[in-house]
């Protein structure tokens, strides 16, 4: 059904911006000598027309086309940057690596090689499709560790300011695990964790009657949160955590969702020393240095390029 809604969504762009080949085929950008087509372009923007219910064929609704167009331009062009950059710093990714995320997948799921191939075909997506959108992640990740991660400082005294201010909320996170609850496109979110708020309803019901994400029936259990691999967005919302909270809604590529983080089995927290917390508070600070790092490194990829958008 979703795959047959993709398709129509791309026949109506094609229709709105006119089905002939040539048009089709018309050049959206061009990035340092790289070319985004119009129907790559369109292509690429099909999800963001769905969860945001705009009709791509309809004149009243040509801003807000455009609009999602663009930002999904922007996006594309990003991606071609880190990748041209990674070339020029020699960044591969080998097939191993890839590998290596996909049973880090599997192993995470639970599930087995055969398991894990119907999930993809249940969601419409190919083993060669996860491939490649793993390894652009790495090549994306690696490139940001090199040019932004090694580039930001936290101070000894930073971090020393900062367990004086947190003492109560150093405690050990060993063992903890993350539950991914990712709703429905046609639930009503902010209802539900509202309902999750109050203790109406538990995180886990809600996450087997409405969550698309893994694992839903074991209450979107993801494993146990491997705190030194985590991304900087995602170490910056677990680690203003205790067990048992449940994040507020955030977007998560483009669906809502909620986060709980909790301990199997129970059990007290165990508070912290500050030598035992300097690790995760190093982490806690150099999150939104690396972020305003992010920005300026983005900027100056694009200040570098030369990129001809002619939409």
């Amino acid at each position: 059904m979703r795959k047959t809604l993709a398709l129509a969504l791309v026949i109506c762009l094609m229709t709105a911006f006119g089905a002939q080949a040539a048009q089709i085929n018309k050049v959206a950008a061009v990035v340092n000598g790289q070319v985004i087509t119009m129907f790559d372009l369109q292509k690429n923007a099909v999800p963001d027309l769905m969860r945001a219910r705009v009709n791509p064929n309809d004149p009243a609704q040509a801003k807000a086309v455009d609009a999602i167009l663009r930002k999904a331009l922007d996006g594309m062009i990003m991606d071609i940057l880190v990748v041209q950059e990674a070339k020029r710093l020699k960044v591969a990714i080998s097939p191993s690596d890839v590998d290596a995320e996909i049973t880090k997948i599997m192993k995470g799921n639970n599930l087995n090689k055969q398991q894990f191939e119907e999930k993809l075909a249940q969601q419409k997506t190919s083993v060669a499709e996860l491939r490649k959108n793993i390894e652009k992640g790495l090549i994306r990740q690696r490139v940001m560790s090199m040019e932004v991660g090694r580039r930001v400082l936290v101070t000894p005294e930073e971090i020393k300011a900062y367990y004086e201010s947190h003492k109560d909320t150093m405690y050990d996170r060993t063992g903890l695990h993350m539950a991914l609850l990712v709703y429905h496109p046609n639930a009503n979110a902010a209802a539900l964790a509202a309902q999750i708020r109050s203790g109406a309803v538990s995180f886990e019901e809600v996450t087997r009657k409405y969550s698309i994400a893994p694992n839903k029936e074991n209450g979107g259990d993801m494993g146990a949160v491997e705190w030194d691999k985590l991304n900087p967005e995602w170490e910056a919302r677990l680690a203003k955590m205790k067990p048992g909270d449940v994040t507020d809604i955030f977007e998560l590529q483009g669906r809502k969702a909620q986060v709980r983080l909790y301990r199997p089995g129970g059990g007290e927290m165990k508070m912290l020393t500050f030598e035992q917390a300097k690790p995760m508070i190093d982490g806690i600070l150099r999150q939104p240095k690396a972020m305003e790092r992010f920005e300026d490194y983005t900027n100056q990829l694009r200040s570098r390029a030369v990129i001809d958008i002619r939409m």
